[in-house]
């Protein structure tokens, strides 16, 4: 796994500023026995070139999470983020094009200060409009000295409802995720003891112990119990 705080940043500070799809592409080309390799949270506006075409490689996992933070545009142009909603909605297209079994997840933030009932209603349309199967949902929380600490806030219980309400769409979206497995035979990744991990990311809870750690093995989906899928080793 290739995991940062920000991890698209990566290269800036290197000679030729070498951008995150060029490692990317080098690891998979200098490591074959690699059999997987999955990136970690990144900032959507900040996708290279190399990495959308090395998206299209098998050994990388079919997986991403994007820091989206909101659905309307005025409230991403107040969050001073460098993407709009079109953009989102565009770019999630083009990586299901890419590789139409990818899993999407991402973060959004209900309540942010000037957030109307219209403005939170683009971002709960944003998860069926991106495809999105993975949701962290955050009720928006002042930070000292950010511009935002100092702009209307809203009060705290209708943020505390709208974080409701984004997390249930988030439960929605994963159980048609988990829908979409069902009598499926995937590889999966035993992680520890019964817990597993398909290649999009998404946790398998095993029938039965199928070895150690680290080790891969074909999996036939039987169902989920609304968080996790449930799955039958097959050897």
């Amino acid at each position: 796994m290739l995991t940062g705080v920000d991890l698209t940043s990566w290269g800036a500070d290197l000679p030729g500023t070498p951008q995150l799809g060029n490692l990317v592409q080098r690891i998979l080309r200098l490591v074959p026995e690699l059999p997987l390799l999955r990136i970690s949270s990144i900032d959507a506006i900040e996708m290279d070139e190399a990495l959308l075409e090395a998206m299209a490689e098998p050994r990388l996992a079919p997986y991403l999470h994007l820091s989206l933070q909101h659905g309307d545009n005025l409230i991403l142009k107040r969050m001073k983020r460098r993407h709009n909603r079109e953009e989102a909605i565009a770019l999630t297209q083009r990586l299901r094009d890419l590789r139409p079994e990818i899993a999407l997840g991402a973060d959004i933030i209900a309540g942010f200060p000037t957030e109307t009932e219209a403005h939170f209603e683009n971002s709960l349309r944003l998860i069926e409009e991106c495809g999105l199967s993975f949701l962290h949902a955050f009720p928006y929380s002042p930070r000292p000295g950010t511009p935002a600490a100092k702009m209307p806030q809203l009060a705290k219980p209708l943020v505390k409802e709208r974080a409701a309400r984004l997390r249930a769409a988030g439960e929605a979206a994963l159980i048609r995720h988990f829908d979409r497995h069902l009598g499926e035979v995937r590889e999966a990744l035993i992680e520890r003891g019964t817990a597993a991990r398909l290649p999009d990311f998404t946790q398998v809870k095993l029938g039965s112990q199928a070895g150690e750690g680290g080790r891969t093995v074909p999996v036939r989906i039987t169902g989920h119990d609304g968080k996790q899928l449930l799955g039958t080793p097959l050897s």
